[in-house]
C-alpha cells in the first residue's frame, strides 16, 4: 500500500515496485562506517574553510551518499552543503553536483522540522546553480537530481509559499527543456519520477498541469526517453502513491484537477501507454482507501480511471479495425503489454468489451507469444543459428510480463465472466484458434530442436506450459457460463467439443495433475457423452492417419523428412483421445470409428487397449 508517511525515499521505493531499473551511482545500497562519515564531513569542512576542493573529497562525498539508509544530515550539515554550493572561491568538478544535491535532498526528506529559513535559503543557492552552472556541466545525474530536490521541497510543509512556487517553476522549465538528457541514462528516471510526485503532492495547484503533461507526454517525444515495462510500472505505482496522498488528506481540489488532467479528455501529447498506468495507479490508490475517506469522490476517481483504460482500449482496437495485432506496432504491442499488467495490479474492474479483448489480445501475442517466436525460429533457424530466438526467448521467460501470467489470466477470466455473449464467443474463438496454432507450431519447432539439445527449446516450452495453465483456467470459466446459462444442449455441446478439441492440442504440456483440468474435463465429456452427433464432432476432429504419417501442416522438404514415431507432440495429442473416446464410444456409429479410430490404432497399438 502506498502510505506517503512511510515512503521516505519515494525514488527507492519506485525501483522496488519496477523489477527493471537499478540503482544510479548516486544511490549506492552499502553503508559507510560511522568513522569514515565523520571524516567525510571534516574534509568538506577543511575544504571550505581552506578555500580548496580536493579530488579525493569527491569520494568522501561519495562514501555519505553509500550510507543514504542510515545517514542523518541535520541543519548544520545542510548549512555546510549549502556553502559549498555557493562558494565563489572554488570551480566544484562536474561529478560534485549531484552528490550535493543528494545531501541536499536527504536532508529534506529526513528532517523532521528543518528550518524555514534554511529551506529559503536552499531555494535560493539552488536558483543560483541550475542559471549560473547547470548550462555548463549539465549531465542526467544533474538534471535528475535537480528534478528530485526541487519536488521534495515543494513538498515540505513548512516551506514558505514563494519557496515552493519557484521549485515548482524551475522543475517544469527543467522537464521542459533538457528532458532529451534522461534518454541517455534511463537508471535517473525513477529520480525523475520521484520529483514529479513530490511536486504533484505539493500544497501548491501552481503549474500542477505543467507537471502532469511532463509526465504523460515526454515519452512520446522523438528526442525523449523511452517508456518501457519498468518505466510504465513505476508510473502507475507513483500515481498509487501521489493519490493515496489526496484521499487520505482530502485534497478534493487535487483530486479534481488531476481527474479532469489525467483521466478526462485525453491530449493527442499523452501517451496511451502513460495514461492507462496513470489509470491504473488511480486504481490501486482507491481500492485501499478505507471507510470515511471520501466515498464518493472514491467512486468518481475509480469510474474515470475504468472509463479512460477502457476508452484507450476502444481507440487501440478502432486502429486496428477490430484485430488488435502487435507484431507489426511496437507501440500496440508496448500498450497492450502495460494494459495487462495495469489492470492486474489494479484488482477487479467493471466489465468493458474493448478491454476484454485487448487482454486476450495481449495474452496470445504478449504474454505468451509462441506464434510469433515459432515464426521467427523457422525463418532462422537454419540461416542463422538459434542463438535470436534463444536470447529472445529466454529474456521473456525472465521478464515481468510473463511472471504475471497467472495474475493477468484471473483479470482475463473476471472480464469474460460478465461479458455479453458477442464478447464472450469472440475471446473463445481467438483462444481456441490459438491452440491449434501452438500445436501446429511447436510439433515443427520440437522436431527440429530436440535432436540439438538446444536450450531454445526448453524455455519454449516453460512459456507453453504457462500457456496451457490460462487455457485451462479459461476453459473451466466457460465451462460454468455454459453450465449457469440457458444456452440451448446444440450449444453447450459445441462449446464442450471445442474445450475438448483444445486441451487435445496442448496436452503435451501437461506436467502436473490440475484440478480445474480434470474438473473441466468431467463437465464437458458429460455433455459429449449425451449425444452422438457431438461424440461423432469430438471423434472427427482426430487426425487423420494420413494426417499423422505425413507431418500435415510441414513444408514440403520437411514431411520427406518426417518421422511420425518421433513426433512427441502428437502423440500426446493422440493419447487424449485415447482416453476420452471411451466416454462416448458406446454412441459412436461402426464406421466413424472404422474410418477415424481403427486406422490410429494400428500406429499406437501399446496404448490403445483404452478401446478396446
Amino acid at each position: 500500500m502506498a502510505i506517503q508517511v512511510n515512503t521516505l525515499f519515494l525514488e527507492q521505493w519506485l525501483r522496488t515496485n519496477s523489477g527493471g531499473i537499478s540503482q544510479n551511482v548516486s544511490g549506492h545500497s552499502s553503508s559507510s562506517s560511522a568513522r569514515a562519515i565523520i571524516q567525510a564531513w571534516s574534509e568538506l569542512r577543511d575544504s571550505l574553510q581552506n578555500q580548496t576542493f580536493h579530488p579525493h573529497i569527491l569520494q568522501s562525498l561519495k562514501n555519505l551518499i553509500n550510507s543514504q539508509a542510515s545517514l542523518h544530515v541535520a541543519d548544520p550539515q545542510a548549512k555546510l552543503l549549502l556553502s559549498v554550493l555557493s562558494s565563489q572561491s572554488f570551480d566544484l568538478p562536474s561529478e560534485s553536483y549531484p552528490i550535493l544535491l543528494r545531501l541536499l535532498y536527504i536532508w529534506v526528506r529526513k528532517s523532521v522540522r528543518p528550518s524555514a529559513t534554511l529551506i529559503d535559503s536552499a531555494v535560493d543557492v539552488l536558483s543560483h546553480v541550475f542559471a549560473t552552472e547547470f548550462g555548463l556541466k549539465k549531465s542526467p545525474y544533474f538534471l535528475a537530481e535537480g528534478i528530485l530536490i526541487l519536488g521534495a521541497i515543494s513538498f515540505v510543509p513548512l516551506a514558505s509559499e514563494s519557496s515552493k512556487i519557484v521549485c515548482l517553476e524551475l522543475l517544469c522549465r527543467l522537464l521542459e527543456e533538457d528532458y532529451p538528457l534522461i534518454r541517455s541514462w534511463e537508471e535517473v528516471i525513477p529520480d525523475v519520477l520521484a520529483g514529479i510526485g513530490y511536486a504533484l503532492s505539493s500544497s501548491l495547484d501552481v503549474h500542477f498541469v505543467r507537471v502532469l503533461d511532463s509526465l504523460l507526454e515526454i515519452w512520446g517525444k522523438g528526442d525523449g526517453p523511452s517508456i518501457t515495462i519498468p518505466t510504465a510500472l513505476m508510473i502507475l505505482h507513483l500515481v498509487e502513491w501521489v493519490v493515496s496522498g489526496y484521499i487520505k488528506l482530502r485534497s478534493f481540489k487535487k483530486i479534481e484537477a488531476f481527474t479532469q488532467g489525467a483521466l478526462g479528455t485525453l491530449k493527442e501529447s499523452y501517451v496511451p501507454s502513460a495514461v492507462v498506468m496513470v489509470a491504473a495507479g488511480v486504481l490501486r490508490a482507491c481500492r485501499h482507501a478505507t471507510n470515511g475517506q471520501g466515498l464518493e469522490i472514491v467512486s468518481m476517481l475509480r469510474i474515470s480511471a475504468e472509463n479512460q483504460i477502457g476508452f484507450i482500449a476502444q481507440n487501440l482496437i478502432s486502429k486496428t479495425e477490430g484485430r488488435v495485432k502487435s507484431d507489426s506496432d511496437p507501440m500496440n504491442s508496448l500498450l497492450l503489454q502495460c494494459m495487462s499488467l495495469a489492470l492486474a495490479r489494479s484488482g477487479a474492474v467493471s466489465f468493458s468489451a474493448p478491454v476484454l479483448v485487448c487482454l486476450a489480445s495481449a495474452l496470445l501475442r504478449e504474454i505468451f507469444p509462441l506464434r510469433h517466436l515459432y515464426m521467427q525460429i523457422l525463418q532462422f533457424l537454419h540461416r542463422s543459428g538459434s542463438e535470436l530466438g534463444l536470447n529472445e526467448t529466454k529474456k521473456h521467460v525472465d521478464s515481468v510480463l510473463f511472471k504475471e501470467a497467472g495474475a493477468i489470466t484471473a483479470v482475463f477470466c473476471n472480464q469474460y465472466a460478465s461479458a455479453d455473449e458477442e464478447s464472450k464467443n469472440l475471446v473463445e474463438s481467438l483462444i481456441w484458434d490459438y491452440c491449434q496454432d501452438v500445436y501446429s507450431g511447436h510439433r515443427q519447432v520440437a522436431l527440429l530442436l530436440r535432436e540439438r539439445k538446444d536450450e531454445l527449446l526448453v524455455d519454449l516450452e516453460k512459456i507453453a506450459e504457462s500457456a496451457f495453465l490460462m487455457v485451462v483456467v479459461f476453459a473451466l470459466a466457460v465451462t460454468k457460463h455454459i453450465l449457469n446459462s440457458n444456452f440451448s444442449q446444440e450449444m453447450q455441446r459445441e462449446k464442450s467439443v471445442h474445450i475438448l478439441v483444445s486441451f487435445s492440442c496442448l496436452e503435451y504440456f501437461r506436467r502436473m495433475r490440475l484440478p480445474e483440468y480434470m474438473d473441466t474435463i468431467r463437465r464437458v465429456v458429460a455433455y459429449v457423452q449425451e449425444n452422438e452427433s457431438a461424440c461423432f464432432s469430438f471423434v472427427e476432429s482426430m487426425p487423420t492417419y494420413v494426417d499423422l504419417i505425413t507431418g500435415q501442416g510441414f513444408s514440403s522438404k520437411k514431411k520427406m523428412e518426417y518421422e511420425w514415431f518421433k513426433d512427441e507432440v502428437q502423440t500426446a495429442r493422440i493419447l487424449f483421445y485415447v482416453r476420452v473416446i471411451p466416454t462416448c464410444i458406446e454412441r459412436l456409429p461402426a464406421l466413424v470409428f472404422r474410418r477415424v479410430v481403427a486406422p490410429t490404432m494400428f500406429l499406437y497399438p501399446k496404448y490403445m487397449n483404452a478401446l478396446l
